[in-house]
């Protein structure tokens, strides 16, 4: 009886002791970024580098007309900031920006939310609702809003009055309170579908698989939307949110239009109004281009939290 010998085992393969070559770096990429680079430079480096030269001069209306501007160095900042308007101006739309953006990511969330829960035909009524408002201009949509608003003729001073309310009359863009109530409106109503659309998408992309195995493990509405929903869709909601922040930060049509309809400027002034009336009216193009600097900076400080974030969370 022959007895076959055991299996010897067998010996790992020795590692290579090669290293990986590395990759050659190639100049080809870069080089076809140059003109796109080129043309960002030009465009927009050429304004800024301006506004930051003018706003260390003094350049008037004389200036306009060919006066050589006067260096003053950091002058303008000192005055414009030892000013109590500036600082009230600067609190006024900070606090105006984070309420509507706020608000229009909040009702955007709720409205996407909305048309991925109802039909095709109610889906398509709203989106074409919402495109019809996103698309329209602003000097039409404004004409409009400011005749709703009218104090003689509007249609909401008409419609409260009806209701037994005391409106007869009743000027909304008088007092600064009432002014921000309208302009809210009216920019969130401009801003919302922006948010809506982008949620939206964002929610066509979870699996409709993981959303019925967590209501069938018992999971509530509101669970769902904290715990799955929300998580999923945080990256279109961070880039939406900054976004907001930005352009509402930086709103000057409406609240020009609303002013020109009878508010007063002095205490409904925001950075956008302010920085035009002190350049195109009262011809201080250096003072203007300093207040320009800094909402640049604040701009920036507002959104780093956001920038650091999704830089994060692309590492």
């Amino acid at each position: 009886m022959s007895v076959t010998a055991p299996d010897r085992p067998r010996q790992a393969a020795p590692a290579s002791t090669r290293q990986p070559g590395r990759r050659k770096f190639s100049f080809g990429p870069y080089l076809l970024l140059v003109p796109a680079i080129v043309v960002l430079l030009v465009a927009l480096g050429y304004p800024l580098v301006w506004q930051f030269v003018t706003s260390m001069q003094r350049y008037g209306l004389a200036q306009q007309f060919g006066k050589p501007p006067e260096f003053v160095g950091l002058a303008n900042y000192v005055e414009l900031f030892s000013d109590p308007q500036t600082w009230a101006v600067v609190g006024r739309s900070i606090a105006f920006c984070l309420v509507n953006a706020l608000l229009t990511v909040l009702l955007g969330v709720l409205i996407a939310l909305l048309m991925n829960a109802v039909g095709k035909v109610t889906r398509l009524i709203l989106q074409v609702a919402m495109l019809l408002a996103w698309a329209m201009p602003v000097i039409a949509s404004m004409t409009i809003w400011i005749w709703v608003f009218d104090w003689r003729r509007g249609i909401v001073n008409w419609a409260l009055t009806q209701l037994g309310l005391d409106f007869t009359n009743h000027n909304w863009l008088e007092n600064p309170l009432s002014f921000y109530f309208v302009a809210t409106l009216v920019v969130v109503w401009m801003s919302v579908p922006f948010v809506a659309f982008s949620v939206f998408a964002g929610l066509t992309q979870i699996s409709d698989e993981v959303m019925e195995a967590a209501a069938l493990d018992g999971a509530t509405a509101s669970q769902r939307f904290f715990s799955i929903i929300l998580p999923l869709i945080r990256p279109v909601l961070m880039i939406v949110t900054l976004l907001q922040v930005i352009w509402d930060l930086r709103v000057f049509a409406q609240i020009k239009m609303l002013q020109d309809a009878g508010a007063p400027t002095a205490s409904t002034d925001l950075l956008g109004t302010y920085i035009y009336r002190l350049g195109v009216g009262s011809s201080d193009f250096a003072m203007a281009s300093a207040l320009s600097i800094f909402v640049l900076l604040l701009t920036i400080a507002l959104s780093f939290f956001y920038v650091m974030h999704l830089m994060k969370e692309d590492q």
